[in-house]
């Protein structure tokens, strides 16, 4: 028989105080949702339906066809959300774990735990439960004399003796596929809240004297929901200090590691140093002997071997082995930096590339170009690519020097070993091995200051 999830992703999430849905919301720039998928896709879980609903369209673009897609038009109650998930998983033989969208960290070792206690047990139900030192807002898990779950109890509905209880309903089952959606008819409207709550199948299923068990995870941060930006937080420091722990005990060296934030995507090799105050998200890669930061933040980008940043913003970019870059640079947009090279202070390299051995040390812009080896970029020199209508590119050969305050001025071709003078503003191609002068001559009036100065009126 097969595995099937059921992810409950349709509600707004007020409380969030956000446009995004409450499940789209990222954490280390990452939507909770994928979190949750990602972890499905490891799993025994063979097929996996999300329940959309507020902005649905957010979660379709996101994860294109790696779901079904149920939609539930009217948010009335998680019963009522699985009830919509008829359609595509109700003749199906197997069993079914519902999970709730709002719960990134609960990972794929969880899900299978679950699904194996459920299937080893012959149970038609399967509840996981977990315990609160302070569960206010959690379902409580009610029992009998002999240790028989008998229900779960909204927070809201629980006697104050009933709120006493610590174990918790996670709000994650498992359940048999055929039976789930027989029991979920079966629910009736909650008169105080409006809603059909998916919890009460339990009583559901053991009136119809369906075996109903839990399994109680221990470690409860893993179940924790997301349910305003506090919360987010928590979430980021738990991820953050298991991927730190993680990198660190594999070799990756971090000073002040509770500075550092690394996302869940982030490739780090053996050798690796990374200083206070830096952040690496994205399917970013950080090959060995790399030292990163302090306060840099790299996204999605690709780091080779022995390269230094510091102080610096690296976004969907490349850079090459034993190269330099900062303080203070900027790189965005599939900007290339080759082997060897100076990004110095205040550089900022845009939608370009540059060949093995080029510099640009401080003060430079870098845009829509394609740079060859052995380049000098002076201070002050810049790529003008932009016409206010229109990008233009600039190609420039190897072994050239830009003088300083130059602007070049694209579309426009410099060629292998040529010499840009200084304060140039280079509007034609510039032929191999030449020197471009593009500056008005210099004209020096003698005596000119003095003739200004007018003799002070003695009276």
């Amino acid at each position: 028989m097969k595995n099937y999830a059921i992810i409950l992703a349709a509600g707004k999430g007020t409380r969030m105080k956000t446009e995004l849905p409450k499940c789209a919301f990222p954490i280390l720039k990452k939507p909770m949702i994928e979190y949750i998928l990602d972890n499905v896709e490891q799993s025994a879980i063979d097929e996996a339906t999300l329940v959309v609903g507020h902005k649905k369209e957010i979660f379709e673009e996101m994860l294109k066809d790696r779901v079904n897609y149920a939609v539930q038009k009217q948010q009335k109650g998680t019963g009522h959300a699985v009830k919509v998930c008829e359609d595509i998983l109700g003749d199906k033989e197997g069993q079914t774990i519902i999970m709730l969208g709002d719960m990134p960290l609960v990972d794929y070792k969880v899900i299978n735990k679950a699904i194996s206690y459920h299937q080893d047990r012959g149970n038609d139900l399967t509840i996981v439960t977990t315990k609160y030192e302070h569960p206010k807002g959690y379902g409580r898990i009610i029992r009998n004399e002999y240790g028989n779950i008998e229900a779960i109890v909204e927070h809201r509905d629980c006697s104050t003796e009933q709120k006493r209880i610590k174990e918790v309903n996670t709000g994650i089952y498992v359940v048999n596929n055929k039976k789930l959606f027989s029991a979920v008819k079966k629910i009736k409207v909650n008169k105080r809240k409006g809603e059909f709550y998916l919890t009460d199948i339990v009583q559901i299923m053991k009136d119809e004297d369906l075996i109903v068990g839990t399994i109680e995870l221990w470690d409860s941060e893993k179940v924790m929901g997301i349910n305003d930006l506090y919360t987010v937080s928590i979430a980021e420091r738990y991820l953050r200090d298991k991927i730190n722990k993680d990198l660190m005990e594999k070799g990756v060296y971090m000073i002040s590691p509770n500075t550092i934030t690394i996302g869940h995507d982030v490739t780090i090799e053996q050798g690796v140093t990374i200083y206070p105050n830096t952040y690496i998200t994205g399917a970013s890669v950080i090959k060995s002997g790399a030292k990163i930061g302090p306060n840099t933040e790299i996204h999605t980008s690709i780091i080779h071997q022995n390269v230094k940043i510091k102080h610096s913003l690296v976004y969907d970019s490349e850079i090459g082995k034993n190269t330099v870059v900062g303080p203070f640079a900027h790189l965005r947009n599939g900007a290339s930096i080759g082997e060897n090279n100076r990004v110095g202070n205040f550089v900022e390299v845009k939608n370009s590339s540059t060949g093995d051995g080029t510099k640009a040390a401080h003060l430079a812009y870098i845009g829509d170009s394609q740079t060859g080896k052995n380049v000098n970029f002076g201070c002050g020199s810049i790529t003008v690519n932009y016409d206010g209508i229109k990008k233009h590119r600039t190609i420039i050969g190897d072994d050239v020097f830009i003088g300083c305050n130059t602007n070049l001025v694209a579309p426009l071709e410099i060629g292998d070993n040529v010499f840009i003078a200084a304060g140039s503003t280079v509007t034609r191609n510039v032929p191999k091995g030449a020197l471009a002068i593009a500056r008005n001559r210099q004209i020096n009036k003698r005596d000119y200051a003095k003739n200004l100065i007018k003799p002070k009126d003695d009276n």
